[in-house]
């Protein structure tokens, strides 16, 4: 399901490009994807949408700092993905509200174990969805630059 989010990302959603669901069904199906991971896919991306959309909630502190972790997340979330979505928070390029948008989403995909190849990716597609292509490139970045960040 990850590999059909991450095509529906680079071949639609990134170009902005509207197409009818059935179309891109039709199309992922001939890319070779396997229907229940293209229904998964919608299934996980129009969850992400609608979180979008919910008012935000609210939290107890503006900047909470801190996000404890459940035993469940802990087992699915490499420490590599954590720290890469901290540091996200941390240099202020996500909320407390995109931070638990983007864990749920990671806890959503079948992996048994979420790499930070694959935290980077979700923590894009969510940036890109709320137009915020500014700190999706930032993020960009951290995924396609071989030599890391360049933190200045």
């Amino acid at each position: 399901m990850f590999e059909v989010l991450v095509f529906m990302f680079e071949n639609y959603f990134s170009h902005h490009t509207a197409l009818d669901s059935d179309v891109m069904e039709q199309e992922l199906s001939a890319a070779g994807f396997d229907s229940s991971d293209i229904t998964g896919a919608f299934d996980w991306y129009a969850e992400m949408k609608s979180r979008l959309t919910e008012p935000a909630p609210h939290y107890a502190h503006k900047h909470s700092g801190l996000r404890v972790f459940s035993d469940m997340e802990l087992k699915k979330i490499n420490t590599e993905s954590i720290g890469f979505i901290l540091f996200l928070q941390q240099a202020n390029v996500i909320n407390d509200m995109e931070r638990d948008l983007i864990i749920d989403r990671a806890m959503a995909l079948k992996q048994q174990v979420i790499t930070v190849e694959e935290m980077r990716w979700i923590s894009m597609i969510a940036l890109w969805n709320e137009g915020r292509e500014k700190d999706y490139l930032f993020v960009e970045d951290a995924l396609f630059n071989p030599r890391g960040l360049a933190i200045h």
